[in-house]
């Protein structure tokens, strides 16, 4: 846009830099996104006065970022919650206390007061949350169950990525098998940690990523799926007026299920 000059002339993107080039860049001024409630509707699967759970459905972004600032999960509670949602994460993110990839399904919570965010939020940080997933991978995993336990950190070429790297932080994805398939199976996994794309960067580092996964796959599908094939199915946590465990599991979406039926 005209703001990178070098030698104070533009330049192609292209240019090829030389020893003395004078490089010049203007910062233009930041403009503020107003984010806006939005009349989406939710999937309510458990709502009290201190925070609910929602069944976030495929291609939702959680909250707003660069190129999402309509149709996140944000804009669909503050329509619903009105001004009952907590502060502690910025205008940006009300009431989100953790988070699930945009084309990952199922269970997320939101809280409806900084109390309640922070009795959550510490829960997380303890690893004391359940999180049990469904996904279904590629190929034939040999063992009935097992754990991964890899550091996980941001690709070291692909900044876009994540990737088990050695300073990277502890992950430890624990999974099972609940049924075998000829060219898939479907499994089970519960989450220790909560590193972003964790369940995706284990899988395909012992040689099964989930199918229809574009970014930690090559291997190609017959079904045209709208990214992986992963769902956040139960969430449990101990809540935080009654002290009372409570468990949610989010019922697995159809597109899901008619890929089940096939396989069968």
């Amino acid at each position: 846009d005209g703001h990178v000059l070098v030698n104070d002339t533009p330049e192609k993107a292209n240019y090829r830099l030389r020893v003395e080039d004078l490089i010049s860049v203007t910062i233009p001024d930041a403009v503020e996104t107003p984010i806006l409630p939005e009349n989406i509707p939710l999937d309510i699967l458990y709502e009290d006065d201190d925070l609910l759970v929602v069944n976030k459905p495929k291609g939702m972004v959680v909250h707003p970022s660069a190129g999402h600032y309509t149709g996140t999960l944000v804009n669909a509670i503050m329509y619903h919650c009105k001004d009952s949602l907590s502060g502690i994460n910025g205008e940006i993110r009300p009431g989100i206390v953790h988070r699930i990839d945009m084309d990952t399904t199922g269970s997320l919570i939101v809280c409806k007061n900084d109390e309640s965010h922070i009795f959550i939020a510490e829960q997380i940080k303890e690893h004391s949350v359940t999180r049990k997933y469904r996904g279904i991978v590629y190929g034939g995993v040999s063992d009935d169950e097992g754990t991964i336990d890899a550091p996980i950190g941001r690709h070291p070429t692909d900044r876009k990525k994540m990737a088990i790297v050695p300073n990277g932080k502890p992950a430890v994805t624990h999974y099972r098998v609940l049924q075998r398939f000829e060219r898939y199976t479907y499994m089970e996994f519960q989450l220790e940690t909560g590193r972003t794309h964790q369940i995706r960067v284990h899988m395909a580092s012992i040689g099964h990523p989930l199918l229809g996964d574009a970014v930690y796959s090559s291997g190609k599908s017959p079904y045209h799926l709208q990214g992986q094939t992963l769902h956040a199915m139960t969430i449990g946590f101990i809540h935080p007026a009654t002290r009372e465990y409570l468990e949610i599991t989010a019922p697995l979406p159809d597109y899901f299920e008619k890929i089940l039926h096939d396989l069968r």
